[in-house]
């Protein structure tokens, strides 16, 4: 048995790798991806901890770039996908661990491998995929501790948790539900209390290294690009509604027809084991509400914590007795990349989504909003260059793409080889 599933862990692993990669971006998307790739080619490694710094991603991107003599493109794109890879395998990892079913742990690995933002953020250059890797660990460590009674991944619960930190700051979000978990082993002081500690140590070294260079106490949690908290406590209460319904597209539109299974996985878990519900439900309410009223445009890739707890859950769903008959057809779980072309050949025809596509055809239109893969996209860097201009305020992408671009023609490149990347 361990040596199955050793096999069926290393096979997700190259299956999402080849997927991953084949679909990976062609030039450098639009958003803070250039931002990104402009600091990874710098070589420079960061020293603070902020808000927008993603300390942690941006320093391992230039390390696997010094080892493996990578421009920053190609080893921003090494990590990304190989982390989004190893997060499908994690998941189902950690579903194979609370369900002990096979087909119900590789269906719930596929589902969630597919699911639209994260097979989109584990085929561009950006923080998330790499974050969402360590989110994974630290609720696997929880699965371990709970169902195969090892203590020891209590201790780790907290070192994953404390290493997230330092990828993106929003992992503050899981606090309560780390807090629940170790409420819930409270009598395990030989193990809770050095989790405690090496979290607490962890995170109170973001504090420290920042005010250590003169930032602010708050630096670690706030940023200087935009006021985007305060802003999400000023929409009008018909927004927030709408931010409500559009939060349940997203995990629609993520989960297709399995969600009716995650759903039903968190009711068959609250009958079963209430202490882990409620240390899921902590984690799932702060994400889950944080995410959806957010005030920024891309919200959607802070929902991808919370859809790691939603996968867990489907797969705990499949696995119930009262749904043995559905294993005959888990298969279809394969057909979730012809949901999205079928999804977007029905939007483009109609008359709103032609208009948001002609609107957004700058950085692909409707392609880049519902089709996951990247390969033969729109760059940032070739419309800098060829001084086009957007309907919308789009400023604080190119000015790190003006930059990116100086700097490699100070290395020699042409406009030509720099449009293509």
């Amino acid at each position: 048995m361990p040596k199955l599933k050793t096999l069926y862990t290393v096979s997700i692993f190259l299956i999402f790798t080849a997927i991953y990669y084949a679909g990976s971006f062609t030039k450098i998307p639009f958003a803070d991806c250039v931002g990104f790739v402009l600091d990874a080619e710098k070589g420079t490694f960061i020293t603070t901890a902020t808000a927008t710094s993603h300390f942690l991603y941006i320093n391992t991107v230039i390390l696997i770039k010094n080892i493996f003599e990578l421009n920053g493109i190609e080893a921003s794109r090494l990590l990304i996908v190989l982390s989004g890879a190893a997060t499908v395998s994690v998941i189902y990892l950690t579903v194979k661990s609370i369900t002990k079913t096979e087909w119900a742990s590789v269906t719930a690995a596929f589902v969630f491998g597919f699911s639209f933002s994260f097979w989109r953020n584990a085929e561009i250059v950006e923080v998330y995929t790499y974050n969402t890797l360590w989110v994974s660990l630290f609720f696997f460590a929880i699965i371990k501790s709970f169902i195969e009674n090892k203590k020891q991944y209590i201790i780790w619960a907290g070192v994953f948790l404390g290493i997230s930190l330092w990828v993106h700051i929003q992992n503050i979000l899981l606090i309560p539900s780390f807090f629940a978990f170790l409420f819930y082993f409270k009598s395990e002081k030989k193990y809770t209390y050095p989790s405690l500690f090496i979290f607490g140590l962890l995170f109170a070294s973001l504090f420290i290294l920042n005010m250590s260079q003169g930032l602010p106490f708050k630096s670690p949690y706030s940023s200087d690009q935009g006021n985007w908290v305060e802003e999400s406590f000023r929409k009008t209460f018909m927004q927030y509604v709408k931010d409500f319904f559009q939060s349940f597209v997203y995990l629609i539109y993520n989960f297709n027809i399995f969600t009716f299974f995650g759903v039903m996985g968190a009711v068959f878990l609250y009958n079963s084991n209430r202490k882990m519900f409620f240390v899921f439900l902590a984690g799932s309410l702060c994400v889950y509400g944080f995410s959806t009223f957010y005030a920024v445009s891309d919200n959607y890739v802070f929902f991808l914590p919370f859809n790691v707890i939603f996968a867990l859950s489907l797969g705990y769903g499949l696995a119930h007795p009262k749904y043995t008959a559905i294993k005959k057809l888990s298969w279809v779980c394969l057909l979730i990349p012809l949901g999205y072309f079928i999804a977007y050949k029905a939007v483009i025809q109609t008359e709103k989504g032609t208009a948001f596509h002609n609107f957004k055809k700058y950085k692909g239109g409707l392609n880049y909003y519902m089709l996951p893969w990247m390969n033969n996209n729109e760059g940032i860097l070739e419309f800098t260059i060829n001084k086009k201009t957007a309907p919308e305020p789009i400023n604080w992408m190119t000015v790190s793409a003006v930059e990116y671009i100086k700097l490699l023609k100070s290395k020699g490149y042409t406009e030509e080889e720099i449009k293509k990347l």
